[in-house]
């Protein structure tokens, strides 16, 4: 009886359909086999033989380390340069100056970097390593830095 049913929809079947009944056909109708030595696996143990694993560690750490950006370093002119060591010099002669420094940090993993902007207190100036230290301990690199804008009490004009 399933074989003429089987028969009567093999015309509606594409050629596929028919070559899995052709060569399927006595077993694909028959129930499940069901071990009597082992008990059936649950869902949770049946899914976990077919986890993802990581067969090649690292790969989705250097992706992501691929994929993150960075910024290259603009290159200042030689007008931007004095005007930076002009403003740099005014606030070496002050006592405390506040500003706000933007500065160039170069990527320690790969080409480039990223702009970072403190503003606060300097707390000195250290000519012989060339970096500006701030007062809650963060080092500016003299040579790095893109924008330098004194405040203190509007005493001095703004060097964007």
């Amino acid at each position: 009886m399933m074989e003429t049913k089987i028969r009567e929809n093999s015309e509606k079947m594409s050629p596929e359909e028919r070559e899995t009944l052709r060569l399927y056909g006595d077993i694909i109708h028959l129930p499940p086999h069901r071990s009597k030595v082992h008990p059936p696996l649950s869902a949770e143990s049946r899914a976990a033989q077919f986890a993802p694993f990581a067969a090649l560690t690292g790969l989705d750490d250097e992706i992501d380390e691929t994929a993150r950006y960075t910024e290259e370093q603009a290159a200042l002119d030689e007008n931007r340069q004095e005007e930076l060591n002009f403003a740099l010099q005014r606030l070496e002669h002050r006592q405390n100056p506040a500003a706000e420094i933007t500065w160039f940090v170069p990527d320690e993993r790969k080409e480039g970097g990223s702009y970072q902007t403190a503003s606060g207190r300097i707390r000195r100036i250290d000519g012989f390593r060339r970096v500006i230290v701030m007062e809650d301990g963060t080092e500016i690199p003299a040579g790095d830095i893109v924008s330098l804008e004194p405040s203190d009490d509007g005493e001095e004009e703004d060097i964007p």
